[in-house]
């Protein structure tokens, strides 16, 4: 009886782990507009999760699967997040101010297959040079590293552009990366 219930345990909490995660990559999908790869994920999940809700409703009086259950549930939202991390979908554009104008760091930058747009900013201590860079999510932390190791006083916002059209951005950072 032990056994059977130990068993029904790790089943829960294996089964909401396996939809949480599915259902963390399935709302990144949809938002990031990869609509028939976001429904054919949905199919998967819904079957999970009917299955593993199933297994708790069936056995209700017994707390541990209940328990199970909402393990399960957190430690699915810690799993899709690392997931998500690890595909890194889509692009991040990154606004730099430099404290100098005349640093070599667009010139860097480029050389390693990043698109980068320059001009002159004005701040409260004087002229900066403001940056534009775009990058595949996947190459985010390396390009932090190239700024900083240049600039380490480097003003760095960061964000997630919904549209991208035109220019040398789309043509050539997906496939000119030298990292």
């Amino acid at each position: 009886m032990i056994g059977h219930t130990f068993v029904m345990v790790i089943i829960i909490l294996a089964i909401n782990i396996i939809y949480v995660s599915f259902f963390t990559i399935r709302m990144i999908l949809t938002m990031k507009g990869q609509r028939y790869f976001a429904a054919l994920i949905s199919m998967v999940e819904v079957v999970i999760y009917v299955v593993g809700l199933g297994l708790v409703l069936e056995n209700l009086n017994e707390i541990q699967n209940l328990i199970a259950y909402a393990l399960g549930y957190g430690i699915g939202v810690i799993v899709g997040m690392k997931l998500e991390e690890k595909l890194a979908l889509g692009y991040i554009t990154v606004h730099v101010i430099t404290k100098e104008y005349e640093k070599d760091l667009p010139t860097t930058l480029r050389e390693k297959g990043y698109g980068v747009t320059t001009w002159q900013a004005s701040g409260r201590e004087g002229d900066r040079m403001a940056m534009q860079i775009l990058t595949p999510r996947k190459y985010e932390l390396k390009l932090y590293e190239t700024i900083k190791e240049e600039d380490p006083s480097a003003f760095i916002i960061a964000y997630e552009p919904k549209t991208i059209h035109g220019g040398f951005w789309v043509k050539t950072v997906k496939k000119g990366m030298k990292l």
